[in-house]
């Protein structure tokens, strides 16, 4: 993509695409675990003609309402305080989703860190 700005329209037209996706899988119990932009590609190779898609499911799980997810999963800029304590449901994918739009609108991750661990205690504080 060789784009000469990007602007917070575009970011609200990209992020209401991901949401979009996020709500049909949540509408099927299925939580992603590991949303990053890494893993949000468009179609082709030109964004104007494209659309968003999401992908790497490997680490998704069913999470049934009213149940939660222990295992911990996810990668560290983007992982929600409540896998880091062992206890989520679909609910992670939102913070995934803040974090991104975070990273879109700002260029940096909000919680950083010299380590993996110093990133989870920002989280963990954030």
């Amino acid at each position: 993509m060789t784009e000469k700005q990007f602007t917070e329209k575009k970011a609200a037209g990209m992020m209401r695409d991901i949401l979009s996706a996020i709500i049909y899988c949540h509408d099927k119990n299925l939580v992603h675990c590991d949303l990053k932009p890494e893993n949000i590609l468009y179609s082709c190779s030109h964004p104007t003609d494209s659309i968003l898609k999401v992908i790497d499911f490997g680490n998704s799980k069913f999470c049934e309402p009213g149940s939660t997810l222990k295992c911990k999963l996810g990668t560290v800029y983007y992982v929600a305080p409540e896998v880091l304590k062992g206890a989520y449901n679909k609910q992670c994918d939102i913070w995934s989703l803040g974090v991104i739009m975070y990273v879109l609108l700002c260029g940096k991750p909000p919680f950083n860190g010299p380590s993996d661990q110093k990133i989870f205690e920002k989280i963990h504080l954030g």
